[in-house]
């Protein structure tokens, strides 16, 4: 059965990392911590207030990062750094010392290695898009990062302002309108899903 959820910020969690706040936008399970790093998949958007910050390390899982306001630039270990402007997405693993320069609002997606699959991305939407949604298996989460935007799938329909998500689950396609919306996409399959 789909199913379509809105996520409104008064729902999110906040909480202070060493280099400013995140805000866990969804997480699965639902009742899993993120502490106790148990996660299949997670969504969350994070100050960063520093001018020059090191990531909390998360060997198990595979991390992809934009920013919403503000550039950085991210270093892995000793490969070349990577400057990152607003809306570009970048893949890591979490399991390399990633250093940060520069201060910025991002959004980040991290999969558990092995147990979740996904994918991320920036959509500038003028208009109406149709989402393909992982052929009605696993989630896709719409975040509204600027401008307003409405998201359907079947005969439900919700409307999303800044900072609020809609949740798709077990959806085959999503309807999505707005005018001069800014919009992340994450796609999550738990691979248990797959057999």
């Amino acid at each position: 059965m789909s199913m379509l959820t809105k996520l409104t910020a008064e729902q999110m969690q906040t909480s202070t990392w060493s280099g400013g706040t995140t805000t866990q936008i969804c997480i699965y399970p639902r009742e899993a911590k993120y502490a106790d790093r148990q996660f299949l998949w997670r969504i969350s958007s994070a100050t960063v207030d520093l001018a020059e910050s090191d990531f909390t390390p998360l060997p198990d899982y595979d991390r992809y990062i934009s920013t919403l306001q503000g550039e950085i630039e991210l270093t892995h270990g000793q490969k070349p750094s990577i400057r990152l402007k607003p809306y570009e997405i970048h893949g890591f693993s979490g399991a390399e010392d990633t250093h940060c320069v520069g201060t910025c609002r991002d959004f980040n997606l991290m999969l558990r290695r092995g147990a979740a699959e996904g994918s991320m991305e920036a959509l500038m939407l003028c208009g109406e898009r149709i989402l393909p949604a992982g052929s009605g298996r696993g989630e896709t989460l719409v975040y509204c990062a600027a401008g307003s935007c409405r998201v359907q799938a079947g005969d439900t329909a919700l409307s999303l302002a800044p900072g609020e998500a809609a949740l798709a689950d077990n959806c085959m396609i999503l309807r999505v309108t707005g005018e001069n919306a800014a919009l992340m996409i994450c796609n999550m399959l738990e691979t248990q899903r797959q057999k």
